[in-house]
């Protein structure tokens, strides 16, 4: 999760390749800490609880407190001149090697001790634009009704954003390794960074010296774009995506449009596929996708990255992930289509500027609501005489604007939220 929509003052559950755990802050190292989401008391899940007066995650069932080691600290119900059963190995909570990185919390899903300190030697993909100050970006993210291998190809596909137009991409795919692949495409470079990130760079302008001028437009930087997604593997069916599209022009804009209104944008792009990517995973998986290859016909220059990303998951992962024995071959079922478009479970909650105007709007709309009725009422209570007819007739015409203004704001979260 990027850690701007990560609250510091409660802890939050998340679900990553299958595996339940809880993010929480550690007041007292300073860090993010990756928990398994389940009290070893009870198996109540932690991501319930608080974050406690010391700093401690604390249960909400039976109050045990853990510090950020996964150390249990307090069961309140043991007496205290009774043996220390809150040190007893059982008591601890399971901790994965976590780290922030970019602006992300990072963990690496495996809690045995071998793996410690395994971030000292695999760190996970870095971007440098994305902690250039002379950089700007809005991270997005959002939870996906389809899996981690259609939500990738999809992210690949440049041409089923131009399905009127259509006209032939030039787009081709370098040596594929285990590391996965570098593409090269007309307006710039991708490359796929296994298993989960892929990003794109388009450079365009600007005047890089070469020593033969000299002054102010010697030292003119190139404009400089990125498209950055990571894939995340949450459960057979679902994903999350992040994304960020970091710039080093037109800086100003971020400073003056809200975050939440370019989240707007993106949950439209993201909507303009998601049932007929949802219907067709349901079709690979009846097939068999490790045969993608031979279901597919990609005869097409366009679909060069997707037909990479496929012979890299067939040569490096059999051709599909590996849930192990957590989960059946079978896909969840298909909810209802308005359920399945939902943003508010997928995206608002999960995301702080979203959130936040979410409420401040509903809190709007309710004030117009309020101010409309008020208004009808002095002038419907008041005797004619007390008020002049001209603010008897402001009064009432700024009841009817807060009225169809509610509307029109009721309207707008509900298509947007």
């Amino acid at each position: 999760m990027p850690v701007c929509d990560l609250d510091k003052r409660a802890p939050v559950g998340k679900k990553v390749m299958g595996l339940d755990v809880v993010v929480w802050w550690d007041k007292n190292e300073n860090e993010w800490k990756v928990f398994d989401d389940m009290c070893p008391h009870r198996l109540a899940p932690l991501s319930e609880g608080r974050i406690d007066q010391w700093g401690r995650l604390q249960c909400v069932y039976h109050g045990w407190c853990f510090s950020g080691s996964g150390d249990c600290k307090l069961i309140p119900q043991a007496p205290a001149d009774g043996p220390p059963v809150n040190t007893f190995k059982k008591a601890c909570v399971a901790v994965y090697p976590s780290t922030v990185q970019n602006g992300i919390v990072w963990f690496w899903p495996n809690t045995d001790p071998q793996y410690k300190d395994i971030l000292t030697k695999k760190k996970p993909p870095y971007i440098p634009e994305l902690d250039d100050p002379s950089f700007t970006y809005q991270m997005y993210n959002r939870d996906i009704p389809y899996g981690y291998e259609i939500l990738t190809e999809n992210l690949m596909d440049p041409a089923h954003r131009d399905r009127e137009g259509g006209r032939p991409l030039e787009m081709k795919v370098l040596k594929i390794d285990k590391n996965g692949f570098i593409a090269q495409q007309l307006n710039g470079n991708w490359k796929f960074v296994a298993p989960c990130m892929l990003y794109g760079t388009i450079t365009f302008g600007g005047n890089p010296s070469d020593g033969s001028t000299k002054g102010q437009t010697a030292q003119k930087p190139p404009r400089k774009a990125l498209l950055i997604f990571i894939c995340i593997p949450v459960s057979p069916g679902n994903s999350r995506l992040i994304f960020a599209s970091p710039r080093n022009f037109a800086v100003w804009m971020d400073r003056i449009v809200p975050r939440w209104v370019y989240h707007i944008n993106q949950n439209l792009i993201i909507d303009s596929d998601l049932y007929l990517l949802h219907v067709e995973e349901k079709k690979v998986m009846e097939s068999d996708p490790k045969d993608w290859l031979k279901l597919c016909f990609v005869p097409t220059k366009s679909d060069a990255l997707v037909v990479g990303f496929r012979k890299w998951l067939k040569k490096y992962a059999g051709g599909q992930l590996n849930w192990g024995n957590n989960f059946a071959r079978s896909l969840p079922p298909t909810p209802p289509r308005e359920q399945l478009m939902d943003r508010y479970w997928t995206h608002v909650v999960n995301c702080s500027s979203c959130n936040a105007a979410y409420k401040g709007l509903n809190a709007l709309e309710v004030s117009l609501q309020v101010f409309s009725v008020a208004s009808v009422a002095i002038v419907a209570a008041t005797k004619q005489g007390l008020i002049s007819v001209a603010a008897r007739n402001i009064l009432v015409v700024a009841a009817v604007l807060c009225f169809v203004g509610s509307k029109w704001l009721s309207h707008f979260i509900y298509k947007n939220f």
